[in-house]
């Protein structure tokens, strides 16, 4: 009597009866499981990109009231922290925002790794390997680095409140916004760490704008793919440069 075996247990006779385990191939279950979960990571990614293309965007405008003087840029931060009273108590507006960026950093963040994770078990050939490993290291690199000096820029001008500016300290700059950013930026390595920091925000920014658009599926077509890549440059370009004009005027003198 023959005896069937399944897919699993099944081999493969070779050379002189030997036995080699066949490869059990992935079923198309899982293969759908693995790739709904895919989506839901890109997806995952793009949302909570968006949330902080837009926290970016109204942080950029916040810190050009720079340009217009002491007065209207400490008269911005207050704002903030009133928004919403008395519905609101002081400041509840930005605690609202600060746990909405922290989660959506928690989301974007397992996204990425997972994802990357999956970018690296899987099998690619030679060329699509080689074409997208400097941009891979770009992206986590530049990643990692972002949210370290966001950890930085938070100490020194939201929880801690200090100057690097050893010719400026005290409560008087401290408990000052907009003495605080000037002393801080007339300091030159840490405009220089800033500048580090938006080079690579603007490469996060495009690629991570692009990305999210081929997500959604707005680059099925060559047109609609270089529009995506344009906007991808645009929003880069806007942002970066918003955010380098005060503390580049605040170092060669133009704010003081």
């Amino acid at each position: 009597m023959s005896h069937r075996t399944s897919p699993r247990q099944r081999s493969i006779r070779c050379g002189a009866g030997a036995r080699v385990p066949s490869v059990a191939t992935l079923t198309p279950s899982r293969a759908g499981t693995a790739r709904r979960t895919t989506i839901g990571l890109k997806v995952l990614m793009a949302a909570t990109g968006l949330v902080f293309v837009l926290y970016v965007l109204l942080h950029m405008y916040g810190n050009l009231k720079a340009l217009a003087g002491e007065e209207a840029f400490n008269t911005y931060a207050e704002h903030l922290r009133t928004i919403g009273e008395p519905m609101l108590p002081y400041g509840g507006l930005l605690w609202v925002i600060r746990v909405v960026l922290l989660a959506s950093l928690v989301g974007h963040a397992y996204s990425a790794f997972a994802l990357w994770s999956r970018a690296g078990n899987a099998r690619r050939t030679k060329y699509a390997a080689v074409k997208t490993a400097m941009r891979t290291a770009w992206m986590r690199w530049g990643g990692v680095f972002l949210l370290l000096f966001i950890g930085w820029h938070l100490l020194q001008f939201t929880i801690l409140k200090f100057s690097v500016n050893p010719d400026k300290q005290g409560p008087d700059v401290q408990q000052n916004p907009y003495e605080l950013v000037v002393a801080s930026f007339q300091v030159p390595w840490l405009t220089l760490l800033y500048v580090l920091a938006m080079v690579a925000l603007a490469f996060h920014l495009s690629h991570g704008v692009f990305s999210a658009q081929q997500t959604l599926g707005w680059t099925m077509t060559p047109h609609a793919y270089r529009r995506a890549k344009l906007v991808g440059h645009a929003v880069s370009a806007v942002v970066v440069v918003g955010f380098l004009i005060p503390p580049l005027a605040i170092l060669f003198g133009l704010i003081k």
